[in-house]
């Protein structure tokens, strides 16, 4: 994508090396001239050369001046200025520090401070297609008073989020660079003050804008950017992240004080129209800044380099129609993308070839720019020129040279860029005469779609969305907290993501060979734009407690591989069971800006579904994702000086018209997604406890939690400080112990509980200790282990044993005191009973409180090895049992009740009234 081509020719400086390369070869006429005549046409010769380069040498000599007064100490007075922004002021600040960057400038909102510089390089690139222009974010760790984790105490690699604002920085510049300046530029960033209320994002584009308009950069207009939130019905600018928790709408707009440059937002079903006032009022903002800055840069500005800018003549673009004009229209026409670009490059070289016969084309490497070749090699105009038959006083004659006509010399990159601009101009012009597109389309027409779900069988859930030649591949995963993305941010606090989205570009997508390695910067904008889109649509966490991963691989592209991926990645979610409220579709609008110049009325062009060539050969790319009631995410961006808000409210509409059409193509997908739990899905089961037991899950050290996984067989388990447990198994059989052996370790043991088959565990001179549950153990004193009086407890019983116990007393520490001469038939009856309760292992049912005994059967809770347990009513005497699975009381849980009762492996969500199955 091409965000400001640029076709001409290389950069002035270059004239001066070029000319005393070619001057250098030039000498005298071999024969002897002896006379004065000779010698002072040698002079006028070396003079005129010596004028030629004088008058490339004078800017020259001025910089040097300039830079000269700077190293000498003459530096510019720290300047700052106060600019209303919303509710607030930000405090702008120049000449403090980075007095020899070309332009930096440090700007504070509250105690949040970025500080930016640009600086360009002292000998021009390459002439290209591209602006070299780089920009560097970063956040140091120090601006909120830490320090990085690692054992490298240095900050490393660009972290996802900052590569994100990297490209808000870099987007908007991009479109106000003039074409013909090749010395590379680059933006460096950095965070330095942190208050963790005011966000650095927006700050740091105006940031950028500002010191790129007191630069020697030769930009067109100053550009500002702001975040605009919508809380309640009323739109904020620049909002806090306290507000920005309420808020409906999160859009970022940057521009000039008189266009919009680039819009990047995500919302919850905004409808159009009020994006629209959104946008209409992060305009007004910009405007009153970019007035201020235009202020600052009056006294502060450095004057800008506009006499570096060379492009290329006329006479080129004219000599390269009239070669390939009548061959490129037909070639426009060719409908499949890599015949077309294969028959483009044939062509292109045949320009080449053409111009090169013709002595169009200079083969000398020194020539980067466009030159009219001087007649070196013949006489002066003001030359004395000798009259046929005269004799000069070195008897030689001087016969009259007739001038010949050099042609223009080009370089071989200037035909390029000029066959590449040529190129966009007759498929511009091809559209908005004809209204037929490359492949054939109306402006609002979409492509064909093709979708299908379950390809990989091993996956929890995938999708093939095809739109013509642009195809996504996405893959579902689901899993445990342990698969959430953990986020680096610069507030002292773990964040972690239970949903991201990985886009990836392979060079293949494009039938092209390329480096394969870390994601690219825009692999990374377009994996968060489409994971946004996404967003709103996923149950909350109480209902669907799974972390979800997406995967979109991008296998064929020409044009809208975010928008494929947006769409593939909705219908993969679906096939992998995740109950989502509804589905999502994207697509990208073009435009063509300009029509008069191409034979239309001069009403913009907006286009639906955008192909690869129109991406970089038109003036837009707005992306647009949503349903057909609104917008949850888009993205454009700006190729020429800006759009007003009209255009962009004719974008939205036909946008919308778009989606409905791509949704209604989406629900014929065949095969049709699951929507159910893939049988290799991990089971998540979500109980909950008091949040004071939660230790005794934990263990010393993790030590209980390890032994529950390792007995078990779980994958992990989860406890949260609210009580909440989150068990993740493979089967179900593993599941359940787990969940079983928890219930037991938290269960809240009541006076009069008895308890069935239970093992003692150790045995002291004073009594055993028998454990009712697992985990649990409470001491049987000598004096209750049976009737009849024992001297010391191994005499009857030895450590395995199994027998009944009874809960008789808890003391203050909440140790249990346990009775076995309680339930034998010569005991005295207990004063006190239980009442009548029911509980069982699946339903997590819990103790009822306890009432005086009224002649009601007790309760007995029987344990057995494998971890099962039941209850049943008994009278309070001993009698044989046979082992079953039973489980001790436990708390009652507090989850939210859910009327959906559907099984875990049916996709759907169980949900009892203390835990939930999925």
């Amino acid at each position: 994508m091409l965000a400001n081509p640029s076709f001409h020719g290389g950069p002035l400086q270059f004239i001066p090396t070029v000319r005393n390369e070619l001057c250098c070869p030039i000498q005298p006429h071999r024969r002897s001239l002896a006379s004065s005549t000779l010698q002072n046409r040698r002079n006028r010769r070396r003079s005129s050369i010596s004028r030629s380069f004088t008058q490339f040498s004078i800017r020259t000599s001025e910089d040097v001046s300039v830079l000269a007064a700077d190293s000498a100490g003459v530096q510019v007075s720290p300047f700052s200025v106060r600019i209303p922004v919303g509710d607030r002021h930000i405090m702008v600040e120049t000449g403090l520090i980075g007095r020899q960057a070309s332009g930096a400038v440090t700007i504070r909102d509250g105690e949040t401070i970025i500080y930016t510089t640009v600086c360009l390089a002292d000998v021009p690139s390459e002439p290209s297609d591209f602006f070299p222009l780089s920009v560097h974010y970063q956040e140091r760790f120090s601006a909120a008073g830490r320090t990085s984790g690692g054992f490298f105490k240095r900050e490393g690699r660009t972290k996802d989020h900052e590569v994100l604002i990297c490209r808000l920085i870099d987007r908007p510049l991009r479109p106000t660079m003039l074409k013909g300046f090749y010395h590379e530029t680059q933006v460096l960033s950095w965070v330095l003050s942190y208050d963790g209320l005011h966000p650095p994002d927006a700050l740091a584009v105006t940031a950028a804008g500002i010191a790129m308009a007191l630069s020697e950069v030769p930009n067109s207009e100053v550009v500002a950017g702001v975040r605009v939130g919508l809380i309640g019905e009323k739109f904020i600018v620049n909002p806090t992240i306290q507000e920005m928790e309420n808020s409906k709408l999160d859009l970022l707009l940057a521009g000039t004080k008189n266009a919009i440059l680039m819009i990047e937002g995500y919302c919850d079903f905004l409808p159009e129209d009020k994006l629209l006032e959104a946008v209409e009022v992060g305009q007004d903002a910009v405007r009153d800044i970019c007035k201020d800055v235009e202020a600052l840069v009056q006294k502060c500005g450095k004057p800008k380099m506009f006499d570096a800018i060379k492009v290329p003549p006329k006479e080129l673009y004219k000599l390269v129609e009239e070669i390939a004009g009548s061959e490129l229209v037909e070639v426009l026409q060719i409908k499949n993308k890599i015949p077309r670009r294969k028959a483009l490059s044939s062509l292109e070289e045949n320009v080449i070839s053409i111009l090169a016969e013709k002595g169009y084309i200079s083969t000398m490497e020194a020539f980067g720019s466009t030159e009219t070749m001087p007649d070196l090699l013949e006489e002066d105009e003001d030359e004395e020129v000798v009259v046929d038959g005269e004799v000069d006083e070195g008897d030689v004659h001087i016969k009259p040279v007739t001038r010949k006509t050099v042609p223009l010399l080009f370089s071989e990159v200037d035909v390029k860029l000029v066959f590449k601009e040529v190129t966009s101009k007759f498929l511009r012009k091809r559209i908005v005469e004809r209204g037929k597109r490359s492949d054939g389309r109306s402006p609002q027409e979409i492509r064909s779609i093709d979708a299908g779900c379950g390809l990989l069988p091993r996956a929890h859930g995938s999708a093939l969305f095809t739109r013509d030649e642009t195809q996504s591949l996405a893959v579902v995963t689901l899993g445990d907290k342990k698969m959430a993305q953990k986020i680096d941010n610069l507030v002292d606090e773990d964040e972690y993501k239970r949903f991201y989205l990985q886009y990836s570009f392979p060079p293949s997508c494009v039938g092209e060979v390329g480096r394969i390695g870390a994601p690219s910067r825009r692999e990374i904008g377009h994996g968060m734009l489409a994971e946004r889109a996404l967003q709103p649509i996923l149950p909350p966490e109480d209902d669907f407690p799974y972390t979800v991963r997406v995967e979109s691989t991008v296998t064929d592209s020409n044009g809208s591989s975010s928008m494929a991926s947006v769409c593939g990645g909705c219908l993969a979610l679906q096939d992998a069971g995740v109950p989502v409220k509804c589905s999502i579709a994207g697509i990208a609008m073009g435009m063509v800006l300009d029509t008069q110049e191409f034979g239309g009325d001069g009403t913009p062009l907006i286009l639906s579904d955008i192909l690869g060539s129109e991406d970089a050969s038109g003036d837009m790319d707005f992306k647009v994702a949503g349903n057909d009631v609104g917008i949850t995410a888009f993205q454009m961006d700006i190729k020429v000086g800006g759009i007003t808000l009209p255009i962009m409210k004719q974008a939205l509409l036909q946008a919308k018209d778009g989606r409905k059409q791509v949704l209604a193509e989406m629900s014929k997908c065949s095969p049709p997604p699951s929507r159910k739990l893939s049988k290799y899905a991990p089971l998540i089961h979500v109980m909950k406890v008091k949040p004071e037991k939660i230790n005794l899950i934990i263990g010393s050290g993790g030590k209980k939690v390890k032994s529950i996984i390792e007995e078990t067989g779980v994958e992990a388990i989860e406890t949260q400080d609210d009580g909440v447990v989150k068990i993740t198994a493979k089967n179900l059989s593993s599941l359940e112990k787990s969940k079983a052996i928890i219930s037991n370790l938290t269960m809240v043991p009541i006076v009069g509980d008895i308890y069935r088959n239970c093992e003692i565990k150790s045995i002291a001179p004073y009594g055993a200790f028998v454990e009712i549950a697992p985990g649990r153990e409470g001491l049987c004193h000598i004096s209750e282990l049976s009737a009849n009086w024992l001297a010391k407890a191994e005499d009857a019983f030895k450590v395995g044993d199994r027998l009944d116990v009874k809960l008789i007393e808890i003391n203050d520490k909440g140790q249990l005191r346990l009775s076995r001469r309680a339930l034998l038939p010569d005991a005295e009856p207990e004063k006190q009973s239980t009442k009548p309760r029911s509980a069982s292992l699946q339903n997590d049912n819990v103790v009822s409180p306890r009432t005086p005994d009224t002649g009601k059967p007790k309760k007995a809770v029987t344990v057995s090895k494998d971890g099962s347990a039941s209850e049943s009513a008994e009278p309070l005497k001993e009698k044989s049992v046979p082992i079953k699975v039973s489980s001790p009381a436990t708390d009652k849980p507090q989850l939210k009740k859910s009327g959906s009762n559907i099984s875990s492996r049916s996709g759907n969500a169980v949900v009892s009234g203390e835990s939930k199955v999925v």
